[in-house]
């Protein structure tokens, strides 16, 4: 899949393309819907398939301050635009003059004198343009100006999820909030997921038996509430079972928030520096303070062995 970030990285001879824009935060079941049609027309009608999305998150430009919590960087959303058969996927960088455009302005500047768009495959709320003043309707209307065809996918799937809620990225980041990640993964279709580097921490896990590796994580990363999570634990491309620990260590004291995962059964483990990725699977408890280490550890000791089970039983 080709990575283009700005137009100026399309390259000048590119053809003919069938276009599908948005955020697409997690890449969710819903999302998959859209760009999976998008990939399909394109093969169709014998052209590549493009994928247009911003950096940074468009509500940061127009309102400072209001970034929502990511459910996915944007490497990791490339990674599973390309599983999903996607050709090329440009990234614009979001200003506020670019903000300012107007909804025939950006179709001019973006899908026609860049990506001579085909056809162009949205969900039904699609929006663009200077105030969100472009829809559905105006996009329809400026295709036969500027000769494209328009498909809209409804992309509301349900399930268990949020009471059966119509799955959104919305939704997702209010389960991971909540410490759902179960139902965060039935919209995601796999397992949020959190990364980067791993550091020193206090090293307390070391001191009683269960060393963990404390992960910086990424800026504006959807993190689950505070708590004991099932899941894996991803270094130099081996996954392994993991018990992960959301929270800012009351046992301790402590007082800033930090994501820690114990790589279960595993002895010796280096990852200093390392970027890791965790997977959530599962809730398993919330976060307490005991009243004693004895008590501490006993709680510690079930939580793997609860994570071990859970982990295995997906796996099986």
């Amino acid at each position: 899949m080709q990575r283009w970030r700005g137009l100026a990285d399309i390259p000048q001879d590119w053809g003919r393309s069938v276009v599908t824009i948005g955020s697409y935060d997690g890449v969710h079941r819903g999302h998959q819907l859209i760009i999976g049609r998008a990939v399909e027309r394109a093969r169709e009608l014998g052209v590549p398939s493009v994928v247009v999305t911003f950096d940074p998150h468009p509500s940061e430009v127009v309102r400072p301050g209001s970034h929502p919590p990511l459910l996915a960087p944007h490497h990791r959303r490339a990674d599973l635009m390309a599983e999903l058969g996607v050709d090329a996927l440009l990234i614009l960088p979001f200003t506020l003059d670019f903000s300012k455009l107007s909804p025939a302005d950006f179709i001019v500047k973006v899908l026609v004198d860049k990506l001579h768009a085909r056809a162009v495959i949205e969900g039904p709320n699609f929006r663009f343009g200077h105030k969100a003043a472009g829809n559905v309707a105006v996009l329809c209307d400026l295709g036969v100006t500027y000769d494209y065809e328009v498909e809209v996918v409804d992309l509301y799937v349900t399930g268990e999820a949020g009471g059966g809620e119509p799955f959104s990225s919305t939704l997702t980041r209010r389960l991971v909030a909540e410490g759902d990640v179960a139902g965060a993964a039935e919209i995601l279709g796999r397992p949020h997921r959190v990364e980067g580097v791993v550091v020193r921490g206090a090293q307390r896990g070391r001191e009683l038996g269960y060393p963990t590796a404390n992960v910086e994580t990424l800026p504006h990363t959807a993190i689950p509430a505070d708590g004991v999570y099932a899941g894996w634990l991803t270094a130099d491309g081996e996954r392994m079972p993991a018990a992960i620990s959301v929270g800012t260590n009351p046992q301790f004291e402590g007082t800033e928030r930090t994501v820690e995962a114990y790589a279960i059964d595993r002895v010796g483990l280096d990852l200093y520096g390392l970027h890791v990725m965790v997977d959530f699977l599962s809730y398993v408890r919330g976060q307490q303070k005991f009243e004693s280490i004895e008590a501490l550890l006993e709680a510690i000791a079930d939580d793997v062995k609860r994570s071990r089970a859970l982990t295995k039983e997906h796996d099986a």
